[in-house]
Parts: structure tokens; C-alpha cells; sequence
């Protein structure tokens, strides 16, 4: 052991026979050189094996983007010091500003890329986990922001350490800023109208917008302007933060991307009015588009003409709808039995919180809860850390998943993606858009299990947290039953020889198809009505 430590002197007196100076030096080189030869066998291979065997990625991601600036930043320190043997001279001292000058540039390029590379990808995975709209918009900005930053911080210490007088330089640009300030008002205006836009957060990336009239998609809000994918025309549009900010604008998007169309059809005069509200509410029940009772669906779904056909390697439109349709029926039941438990759950715990719950009560509740976490899907699984443990929530293991509601929300969403009229992106938007919703269900009902594991004061409010649950689910997950969605058939006028009908319906999500399924449906819901209303002889030209 003491000959180790005494390496370094041991090296040196073997190299007694250089000049003073040089001996050090080469001394501190080879025994740095060794140095950063087990640091390139630790953080290629030894760390590297150890970090694939977490589970999370986190940190074997952040070794590979750092080991080779670390391995660089430990060699430009180890020639600082080995320089430093060599004594003092213009020449040695110009070396020792390069290095130092590198040295802050791989520092600020090491810490730009853990940035974007590590941090803005683990917080966009934590953001699609959560119901707010803010981390969504102010992830992508401080992504962006933070590395421009960064490198102009390193870049100017870069300069300084060159010796390089940013004193003046600073003042120049104080005064130039004060002059450009004046002249570029309007560019500040839409960098704090962006920021207004942050804090209200009255949109999020892919929500549908109505503005003056014309549909659009927001595709990015950057510091500035943000970008529109307008669907009319089918071209991008870029409005300045300031002036987005002062307009009315509709998010379709919200609370769902269900969205409502209306048609005005006109119907002889001498015609059933019930005969003819019969006949346009099975046509609009009878599209696997629309959202409706998913019976009565089941029922009229083979009386719309023309979906027999399918393409070769693809189900056909009457297929596909039939698919989803039962596997959506599934889900419902499913949340029908998680509400019913719920609500049992509920009465139980306004049974038992008089006076407040006791170990045994806590008891009764929690098994009463962890019934409902199997109708979901979720298991309790105990962590052991030292002396203490842990309880979390995991999903179930197949084959039990396949009968919980998780299992059967994602069976429905891969019958959906059947459908033969989706586009490709729509391959990645349903099941985005709803395994981020069963990520948050899964935060949701794992928060709920720890109040009621450990309530500590809030026992008697366990059950607000319950309903609060409940009416979570309804506004934000799904409903089990949607009737103030059910299509709405009303006979507005009778004018002459026609008797005006407008038909409200709902269209499933109107994101898909490149924004384009509302349209399509709505299309051939109407030609629909054109057909079944000739055929029936009551059509009113």
C-alpha cells in the first residue's frame, strides 16, 4: 500500500537523471495518463455494465452522453496540473489559458447536452403523466432556451480566459440595446405575450383551434410566434404571440376531442315527423364514428349502405366498426362495476368515519379500495429499502390484465386502430393519447391508495377524495354512458311543401385523419340521410 502511494515520488526520483523541471512533469503525465486509462475502463465498460441492469435508463443515457466529455475534461485538468510543473513562461501560460478556455467549452457543451439529451427528455415523460397544460408548452421553450444559454455564458468565459475585455463590449450593448429596445418593441410584446400564454395555458401541442372562423392545429408555440397548421387550406401560419393572445379564441379539443356537427336536412311536408326522426337518428347511430348508445349502434351499424368493401390486408369499415363497438362496450361495463365499487366504497367510509377511523376501520376501507384496484388493473407491491418498506401500485401481469379495465381500454384502442379510414399518424395518436391516460389513472389511484394507507388527518375526507376520483373519471378518462351525447334530431321550421330538421351529433375525435374525420363523417352521414330518406319517399328537395 505505501509503495502505491509513494508512486508518483518513486516515478520522479527514476526520472532524476531530466532536467529539474521536466522530471515533474513527465512524471505527473504518465501517472495521469494511468489515471485517465482506468477512468476510460470505468466509464466504457465498468459503469456502463452496471447501469444496464437498473431499470431506468437515466442513468445509463447520462453516461453516454457524458463520458466523453468527462474523459476530456479530466485530461485538459490533468495537463494543467503537469504544466504547472514545467514553472511559469509566456509559452506555458498560453498553454494553460488554452487549456482552461477548452476546458469551458467542454464543460458548457457537457452541460448543454445533459439538458436536452437527459433533463427535457425525462420531464416531457413526467408531462405526458400529468393533466397540466403549462409543462407541456414551457418543457419544448426551456429546451430550446436553456442550451442558447449555456453556450453563450461558455462562450464569453471563453473569450475572458483568453484575456479578452468584455467590459466595454458589455457597455456597447447596453447602449445598443436601449436604442434597439425603442425600435423592437413589437418583439417584446409577443415574448411577454408568450409568456402570458404559458401561464393561461389556454391550449397545449395538437389541440384543434377555432379562430375567426377557420380551423387550425397548434404545432408550436415558440418565444415569439406560434406555428398553426391551417386545415382549410392546408398550409402553416405563423401569428405573433401578441396578437394570438388578444384573440377569441375556440379550443375544440377541450374538455375531449369529441366534437359536435350539425346538418339541415328537409323533409315532405306531408311526411311522419316521427317516422323521419326515426330514420335520421338510426342513420346517425348507425356510424361507428359517432358517439351514441353503443347497442342501438350495434343494431343500425349494418343498415349504412356501402362498407362491405375492404381493402386487401384490412377489414372493411362495417368490420372495423363492429370490432370497436363491442370492445367499447367492454370498457363501459368495466368503469359501470369501478363506479358502483366506488360508490360502495364511499357509503362505507360515511359508515365508519364517526369519530374518526381507527386501525381496524382503515383496514375494511383499504380492502374495500384494493377491489376497485383490481377491476382497474393495479396490484400492490411492497418495495423493501433497508429497515423500511415501500407499498406502490404496478399493473397486473397478463393473462389477469387482459379482464381489467386497462386491458380492456387497450383492447378497444387497438380494435380502433383497424379502422380502414385512419392515417398513419393516427397509429401513433390513439395509443399515446390513451396509455398517457391510463399513466395518469395509474398517479391518480396511487395517490388515493397512499391517503388511505396512511390518511394521518384527512380520515374523514377520505371519501371527497373518493368521489373527487369518480368525478375525475367522468370528465377527464371516460364515461360509461354518454347521453347528453346521444345524437339530438329536432324539427326546427315548416316552410312550404318541406319540414326542416337539424340533427346534432357528436364525432369521436376529431385529431384523426390529418383533422379531417369530422369532415368525412359528417359527409357521409348526410349522404346517408340523402339515400335512406329517397328510398323511404320523403325526401323535400
Amino acid at each position: 500500500m505505501i509503495a502505491i502511494l509513494d508512486f508518483p515520488t518513486v516515478l520522479a526520483a527514476s526520472l532524476s537523471f531530466l532536467p529539474d523541471n521536466l522530471a515533474p512533469f513527465l512524471g505527473a503525465l504518465i501517472v495521469e495518463a494511468i489515471v485517465a486509462f482506468v477512468l476510460y475502463i470505468a466509464l466504457f465498460y465498468i459503469l456502463r455494465a452496471l447501469f444496464r441492469q437498473m431499470e431506468s435508463d437515466a442513468a445509463l443515457v447520462s453516461l453516454t452522453v457524458s463520458r466523453i466529455p468527462v474523459l476530456i475534461i479530466f485530461i485538459l485538468v490533468s495537463l494543467k496540473f503537469s504544466f504547472r510543473q514545467l514553472g511559469s513562461s509566456p509559452v506555458i501560460d498560453l498553454f494553460q489559458r488554452g487549456f482552461s478556455a477548452f476546458l469551458v467549452l467542454t464543460v458548457t457543451h457537457l452541460i448543454a447536452r445533459l439538458f436536452t439529451e437527459v433533463v427535457v427528455y425525462y420531464l416531457k415523460a413526467y408531462a405526458r403523466k400529468s393533466e397540466a397544460v403549462w409543462d407541456d408548452i414551457l418543457i419544448p421553450i426551456l429546451g430550446r432556451t436553456i442550451p442558447f444559454l449555456a453556450y453563450l455564458i461558455g462562450f464569453s468565459l471563453f473569450l475572458q480566459t483568453f484575456g479578452v475585455d468584455l467590459t466595454g463590449i458589455g457597455l456597447a450593448l447596453g447602449s445598443i440595446t436601449v436604442v434597439l429596445g425603442l425600435s423592437v418593441k413589437e418583439i417584446l410584446s409577443d415574448f411577454f405575450g408568450g409568456l402570458v400564454l404559458l401561464i393561461d395555458t389556454p391550449f397545449q401541442f395538437g389541440d384543434v383551434i377555432q379562430m375567426n372562423g377557420s380551423m387550425a392545429v397548434i404545432k408550436n408555440i415558440g418565444i415569439r410566434v406560434t406555428k398553426l397548421y391551417m386545415i382549410d387550406t392546408h398550409c402553416e401560419l405563423y401569428t405573433p404571440n401578441s396578437a394570438l393572445g388578444s384573440k377569441d379564441i375556440i379550443n375544440l379539443s377541450r374538455p375531449t376531442p369529441h366534437f359536435a356537427y350539425s346538418t339541415n336536412i328537409a323533409v315532405r311536408v306531408d311526411a311522419d315527423p316521427v317516422t323521419a326522426t326515426k330514420i335520421l337518428r338510426e342513420i346517425v347511430l348507425g356510424h361507428p364514428d359517432t358517439l351514441g348508445d353503443l347497442e342501438e349502434k350495434l343494431e343500425y351499424l349494418d343498415h349504412f349502405y356501402g362498407w362491405d368493401h375492404a381493402e386487401p390486408g384490412k377489414l372493411s369499415k362495417r368490420e372495423a366498426g363492429r370490432l370497436r363497438v363491442l370492445a367499447e362496450i367492454d370498457v363501459n361495463k368495466q368503469l359501470k362495476k369501478i363506479e358502483d365499487e366506488v360508490e360502495d366504497l364511499v357509503n362505507k367510509i360515511k359508515s365508519l368515519e364517526k369519530g374518526g377511523l381507527d386501525k381496524d376501520e382503515l383496514k375494511i376501507v383499504l380492502k374495500e379500495y384494493i377491489d376497485v384496484l383490481n377491476l382497474v388493473g393495479l396490484q400492490v407491491v411492497a418495495e423493501r429499502k433497508g429497515k423500511r418498506v415501500r407499498y406502490r401500485l404496478e399493473e397486473e401481469v397478463e393473462p389477469a390484465l387482459k379482464t381489467t379495465l386497462i386491458g380492456y381500454i387497450r383492447a378497444w384502442y387497438q380494435a380502433w386502430l383497424k379502422d380502414p379510414d385512419l392515417v398513419v399518424e393516427d397509429f401513433n395518436i390513439l395509443p399515446e393519447e390513451w396509455e398517457q391516460k391510463i399513466d395518469i389513472l395509474k398517479g391518480k389511484m396511487n395517490k388515493l391508495y397512499q391517503r388511505m394507507a396512511n390518511p394521518g388527518g384527512d380520515e374523514t375526507r377520505l371519501d371527497d377524495y373518493a368521489i373527487k376520483f369518480v368525478e375525475w373519471l367522468h370528465e377527464n378518462f371516460k364515461e360509461s354512458k354518454t347521453l347528453w351525447k346521444e345524437p339530438k334530431i329536432r324539427l326546427m321550421d315548416i316552410q312550404g311543401s318541406g319540414m326542416q330538421f337539424t340533427v346534432k351529433f357528436y364525432v369521436d375525435n376529431i385529431r384523426l385523419e390529418h383533422w379531417e374525420r369530422g369532415y368525412r363523417v359528417s359527409n357521409e352521414v348526410r349522404r346517408e340521410m340523402v339515400r335512406r330518406l329517397r328510398q323511404a319517399y320523403i325526401y323535400n328537395t
